[in-house]
């Protein structure tokens, strides 16, 4: 988008999902907690706090814990459609606040055991909901892809700059 972030802060939260939590709803509540936990840190600027869930039905896949669970993860995405939701929330310095989601469906072609295993040895999985990256080496195991791109990499470009254009930010 052409933008520089003055500061970058990590926001410590519990990303427990809540008992009978949607994935829309969870990204947003993610996204909102992000936003408050960091803005008191700069209360004087726009704030923009994002979070990402890979979801296959109501099923959540998160960052993997280890390779063992970033297998299941891939071994449940192969040959299936899935949901990844990335919701944004930003706050002006008025105080004003707002957010936007970004749903995407992902389809995955059928996986191999020598495929999952070479993505498993890339390392790309770590850190990851859903135990990939699509800008990496995963983009090769998706098939179809309806909605944003950007979103599925982790910060949905069109939904961030229509909501920071909508508190007041002069987006170039």
């Amino acid at each position: 988008m052409g933008l520089t972030p003055d500061l970058t802060l990590a926001a410590d939260i519990d990303e427990t999902p809540l008992a009978d939590e949607t994935p829309r709803r969870l990204a947003g509540r993610l996204a909102r907690a992000k936003l408050d936990a960091v803005r008191p840190q700069a209360p004087d600027a726009f704030v923009l706090a994002a979070d990402t869930v890979v979801a296959v039905g109501r099923r959540l896949l998160g960052k993997p814990e280890g390779e063992a669970d970033a297998r299941r993860m891939l071994t449940l995405l192969s040959g299936r459609a899935h949901r990844v939701l990335t919701a944004v929330a930003a706050a002006a310095p008025s105080g004003r606040t707002g957010g936007r989601l970004s749903e995407t469906r992902v389809q995955f072609k059928r996986l191999t055991p020598d495929e999952i295993d070479a993505y498993l040895a890339s390392g790309e999985w770590r850190g990851k909901a859903g135990a990939y990256g699509v800008q990496g080496r995963a983009g090769a195991m998706v098939t179809a892809l309806n909605g944003s791109y950007t979103g599925v990499v982790g910060l949905p470009l069109y939904e961030t700059r229509a909501l920071l254009a909508g508190l007041g930010f002069a987006v170039p």
